[in-house]
């Protein structure tokens, strides 16, 4: 255990009450605190924590981290903290509570659009080829030494994702990967972490709902890059977004390389060529040729592979020995992840966790660089996000043969308001798509259309078990449906 006045050396602050009081834990909710926690009266987007303060002293709470003075709460009997930003203390005081176990592994964290799970999960397969026991953190889940759990956020809340670290450490990992979120980054989570990596991927439409503009979105990105996130940097420059942290970086005098489709990048293509199971691939790395076939395919892959060789360079690793891992990449849940059933009728079908525009329309591209037939393509948009780019997505969707308009997650929002936005972006696709608003009916009418030889691919909920309709969260995997409306029709 720490004291409060220990868990706030470096912080601004103004501690009223007994400061060596010791914390038995941290708590953002009210619900969770537990006797001689500390409390963090978070501001959130709907609630105030400020006003479950008196509920959390009721609970046991010792300790309240505040932003003002709570007039409304009895806390004579418990030491207030008064802070400038909550968000940013706990994850301070988290980092610190747990003995800043981010600085006892090599933490390695990736941010972006799209990639990111992909890229973590090379980087772990590279680093258990060298003898390291890992840890992966991001949409998928997290993973302690080949345990893998589920997870509610990309990126956890500060004391949970501090909590993480504490486990990994104690279960000796040696290197860890995690996907950084442009949300963990606005709202201070990772704040007190140290990272040996830094990488980042791209920056396409998403989360516009939140960040409002390309530029903010880009600027949240941009904090693992600030001298408050101090590591080597890994950096995709086929946008402009990646050359803009590229002019940052070197003004800074990061240690960096850069990754790209361009003989300008440090690492990039010399050589590529796609199969419908596996892609063949000579990299120029700083000068030096590298040669290996991985069992991933599509365009985007390339990219997600030499970010991947970037970060394990910038970990020290020799390039035979990264080629030698890769070769071996395991297959990432829900990215262009392949339905297998006992009877197909000759359809290829596709899995993807595509819902931007750009990751929706590079997944069409790919597939249908490896299709003999055509593609037909199963999506929809999710309810309570970026409604801006729903249109944007529709035309992203006419890349494809055949588009099929479905429902997402909806929700708290109306699927039929949904499909309508969706829609709006598809005038020109008249004859090239239909309206199906049932999921699984939607890929079970794909299947039906399909012919031996053509492909399908859903998309949008990719690793997903489930699908959300207003606040009830029902079972629903795609790969799941996929295989059984197969079987159904061909077995």
């Amino acid at each position: 255990m720490a004291t409060c006045s220990e868990l706030f050396i470096g912080l601004d602050c103004t501690i009223i009450g007994d400061s060596a009081g010791e914390v038995g834990g941290l708590a953002y909710r009210s619900d969770a605190v537990k006797p001689d926690d500390m409390f963090f009266c978070i501001v959130g987007f709907k609630v105030d924590g400020h006003s479950f303060a008196q509920d959390a002293i009721d609970r046991g709470a010792k300790f309240i981290v505040a932003e003002r003075r709570l007039y409304q709460a009895d806390t004579s009997q418990v030491t207030v903290i008064i802070v400038n930003d909550s968000r940013k203390a706990m994850a301070h005081v988290a980092a610190r509570f747990y003995g800043n176990p981010s600085a006892d592994f090599n933490l390695v964290g990736v941010t972006g659009t799209n990639g990111k799970t992909t890229t973590t999960y090379l980087v772990e397969q590279i680093a258990r080829g060298q003898g390291k026991r890992c840890g992966v953190i991001g949409t998928v889940g997290v993973e302690i030494a080949g345990v893998r759990e589920k997870a509610e956020h990309t990126t956890p809340e500060s004391p949970d994702l501090q909590r993480t670290f504490a486990r990994m450490r104690e279960a000796s990992c040696n290197v860890v990967a995690m996907e950084v979120s442009s949300h963990a980054l606005d709202l201070q989570r990772t704040w007190g972490t140290k990272f040996a990596v830094t990488a980042f991927t791209n920056l396409t439409q998403d989360h516009l709902d939140y960040h409002h503009t390309f530029e903010a979105y880009f600027e949240a990105k941009a904090l693992l890059f600030s001298n408050g996130y101090p590591a080597k940097r890994v950096i995709c420059v086929d946008d402009k977004w990646g050359r803009e942290l590229l002019r940052r970086c070197s003004a800074a005098d990061d240690w960096v390389i850069t990754t790209g489709f361009d003989s300008s990048a440090q690492i990039h293509p010399v050589t590529v060529e796609y199969a419908s199971d596996h892609t063949y691939v000579e990299l120029d790395v700083r000068g030096r040729r590298v040669a290996f076939t991985y069992p991933l395919v599509g365009r985007f892959n390339v990219s997600n592979v030499m970010c991947a060789f970037g970060i394990a360079k910038a970990l020290g690793y020799e390039n035979e020995d990264i080629a030698r891992a890769l070769e071996a990449a395991p297959q990432v849940p829900g990215r262009l992840e392949r339905v297998h059933a006992k009877a197909d009728g000759g359809i290829s079908v596709f899995v993807d966790y595509a819902h931007t525009p750009d990751a929706l329309a590079k997944a069409i591209a790919s597939i249908k660089a490896l299709s003999t037939g055509r593609t037909l393509v199963v999506f929809g948009c999710g309810g309570d996000r970026d409604a801006s780019k729903r249109s944007i997505m529709g035309r992203a969707a006419l890349d494809g043969d055949y588009a099929i308009v479905t429902s997402d997650n909806p929700r708290t929002e109306k699927p039929a308001d949904i499909i309508s936005d969706i829609l709006g972006g598809m005038s020109s696709g008249e004859g090239r798509y239909e309206v199906v608003p049932d999921r699984r009916e939607a890929i079970a009418r794909a299947i039906q259309l399909a012919e031996s030889g053509d492909s399908i691919l859903i998309a949008g909920k990719g690793h997903e078990d489930y699908q959300i309709i207003g606040s009830e969260v029902r079972h629903f995997d795609d790969r799941e449906v996929a295989a059984e409306e197969l079987e159904r029709v061909f077995a």
